[in-house]
C-alpha cells in the first residue's frame, strides 16, 4: 500500500509542477513604466535571468534581474466603513460588525538601474500570491526584500 502511494505520488506530483507556470495576476499601482496606468490587471512573469510584466498577452517592460537594485514590500491597512455603512441600512447588527473587519492590500515595489534606463513600479498582489511574488523575486536577483512598514520613522 505505502509503495503504490509512494509511486503514484513521485509520478503525479513532477507532473504537477511542470503544468504550473510561473506568473502572478497583479494590479500595477505606479511608477515610471510608461503607457500603464495606475489601477491596470497584469501579470508577472518571474524567470531565472528577467522579470516581465505582461498586460493582454502584450509584454509591457522586461527588466533583467541582475538590474534590480531593490524590492520593498508593504502593506495598507483600513476599515471596511463603506461596506458596513451600506449593510447598516439592511442590518444594523451585521452593518457594526462589518466597521470591525479589516481589510489588507500588499503591494511589492521593484526599482532598478541598467545602465543609463533607471525605474521602478509598485504593483498591489493578492493576499495568497504576495509572499511567492517576494519569495521569487528574491530568489533570482538575491536581493533581501524591505519592510517599507518597518523603515517609517516616528517622531
Amino acid at each position: 500500500m505505502n509503495k503504490s502511494l509512494v509511486i503514484l505520488l513521485s509520478l503525479v506530483l513532477p507532473l504537477t509542477l511542470a503544468a504550473s507556470d510561473n506568473s502572478y495576476k497583479v494590479t500595477y499601482d505606479g511608477g515610471s513604466i510608461p503607457n500603464a496606468k495606475a489601477g491596470t490587471g497584469m501579470k508577472l512573469f518571474i524567470d531565472s535571468n528577467q522579470i516581465k510584466l505582461v498586460k493582454d498577452k502584450g509584454e509591457v517592460i522586461t527588466i533583467p534581474t541582475s538590474a534590480v537594485t531593490e524590492i520593498s514590500y508593504g502593506q495598507d491597512v483600513h476599515r471596511r466603513v463603506g461596506a458596513a455603512i451600506g449593510l447598516a441600512v439592511i442590518s444594523l447588527g451585521v452593518g457594526a460588525l462589518m466597521a470591525l473587519t479589516k481589510s489588507k492590500k500588499h503591494f511589492v515595489g521593484v526599482t532598478w538601474a541598467d545602465g543609463d534606463k533607471k525605474g521602478g513600479f509598485a504593483m498591489q498582489c493578492d493576499k495568497n500570491d504576495y509572499r511567492g511574488v517576494l519569495a521569487g523575486l528574491e530568489g533570482v536577483t538575491g536581493k533581501k526584500a524591505v519592510d517599507s512598514d518597518a523603515m517609517t520613522v516616528k517622531n
